[in-house]
């Protein structure tokens, strides 16, 4: 009989931020999902206890926590969404609506504050993700997650978003009674239920999506990205009770373009030069640097005795971590021409132009279709697959080395 672990409820699998990017987990999520039929793993609940997710990550882990009583339906419910996307199911993308949105922006960037504040133009967003929200309503059953919990399929359910009105990154969390706030500098938590609303703040991208109201300690904040301010992105994990932790980003080192040549002129950066270099601090920067925190206290405990380490309030944690192997950037302005005519032009605007390289960045967390998001699932089951070692060591699964049958969508 294959040997595994016995189930444990310290396994967490951490899904960072990144709009459409997050086709790329999905693809990991597959890979796994295969990886255990062919090592004879009974199909049932979720390898993982925690599920901790920011931004696009945490709608993917919340949908992820609604089936964790059968994890492989659900990570076909979840690839079959990304596999058929288009960007009319995430946010509005017809000419009117683009356009009038779009067009008080650059009413307020082109004839400044006088203007905006004779009309009272005080756009809220760039664009209106109100299709997200019937999306999430559809596919996404949060009053599933509490069930869950007290049958003990799912321990806990973590989503992030950033407060606009305190300034604090909250971490809203679903878990059983015995599971005690926590409460940092500049970060908090605050208990359930979790929400679809959540889900919305915390893919708010900021400024491209509106900002969200959510109930907190008695009042209403309004809430956006939790990619934003996040100082560390393991925590929520690790506070619910994470010893070993699956981390799955969106973005890689290899995002920042290498150095030119001396003397290599080149043009001022457009807006959309500027949004994407923003948005890829965001999402990338806080994660490398928990990871590379957490590897360093791995070290320092490394070098204890065993008395010491039971005297230390630290424990060592054992960490997977997947990035993308080729730069997403590059892979969305391959794309461009694939999103409705009024993204084209509002992109255009802004000055990304299709197939230019250094163009893609701000387009890859926009690229709601499926030409982008197949091509993204099918590198994070590549990616997944050439790791099939490590991962059948992180979850104590013998390799029969018999082949991954892994889903087509047509």
């Amino acid at each position: 009989m294959p040997h595994a672990r016995p189930a444990d409820t310290d396994t967490a699998l951490v899904l960072t931020g990144g709009g459409a990017r997050a086709a790329y987990q999905v693809g990991v999520l597959q890979a796994i999902a295969a990886l255990r039929a062919a090592c004879g793993q009974a199909q049932g609940p979720a390898p993982f206890a925690i599920l901790t997710g920011t931004s696009a990550g945490a709608i993917n882990a919340a949908a992820l926590a609604c089936g964790a009583d059968h994890f492989d339906h659900a990570v076909r419910r979840i690839a079959r969404v990304w596999a058929h996307f288009h960007v009319q199911q995430v946010y509005h993308a017809d000419s009117l609506r683009v356009m009038q949105r779009g067009a008080h922006w650059l009413t307020l960037l082109s004839l400044g504050w006088a203007l905006a504040r004779w009309r009272r133009v005080h756009p809220h967003s760039l664009l209106d993700n109100a299709p997200l929200a019937q999306l999430l309503e559809k596919l996404v059953p949060l009053q599933r997650v509490p069930h869950l919990i007290r049958a003990g399929h799912l321990r806990a359910l973590a989503v992030t978003a950033s407060s606009y009105n305190s300034g604090l990154h909250v971490a809203f969390f679903d878990a059983g009674d015995a599971q005690a706030p926590w409460v940092h500098s500049l970060r908090k938590s605050a208990r359930g239920p979790i929400t679809q609303a959540h889900l919305l703040a915390s893919s708010a991208i900021p400024l491209v999506f509106p900002a969200t109201p959510l109930p907190i300690d008695g009042h209403i904040e309004f809430f956006g990205d939790g990619s934003m301010r996040e100082t560390s992105p393991l925590a929520p994990a690790i506070h619910l009770g994470a010893r070993r932790l699956l981390v799955v980003g969106t973005s890689g080192a290899h995002e920042a373009t290498a150095a030119l040549p001396p003397g290599t002129q080149q043009p001022y950066p457009s807006l959309a030069t500027v949004a994407g270099h923003a948005l890829s601090n965001i999402f990338l920067d806080a994660l490398a640097v928990d990871i590379n925190h957490i590897q360093h206290i791995n070290r320092a405990l490394s070098l204890m005795t065993p008395e010491q380490r039971d005297r230390s309030p630290m424990h060592p944690l054992e960490l997977l971590v997947f990035a993308p192997s080729r730069s997403l950037d590059d892979e969305a302005a391959r794309h461009v021409g694939e999103l409705p005519r009024s993204m084209r032009v509002l992109l255009s605007t802004l000055g990304v132009q299709a197939n230019r390289p250094g163009d893609g960045a701000l387009a890859s967390y926009l690229m709601f279709e499926r030409g982008y998001t197949r091509r993204l699932m099918a590198l994070g089951r590549s990616d997944a697959q050439a790791r099939r070692a490590e991962l059948c060591a992180f979850f104590g699964w013998r390799d029969t080395g018999n082949a991954l049958r892994l889903a087509c969508y047509a």
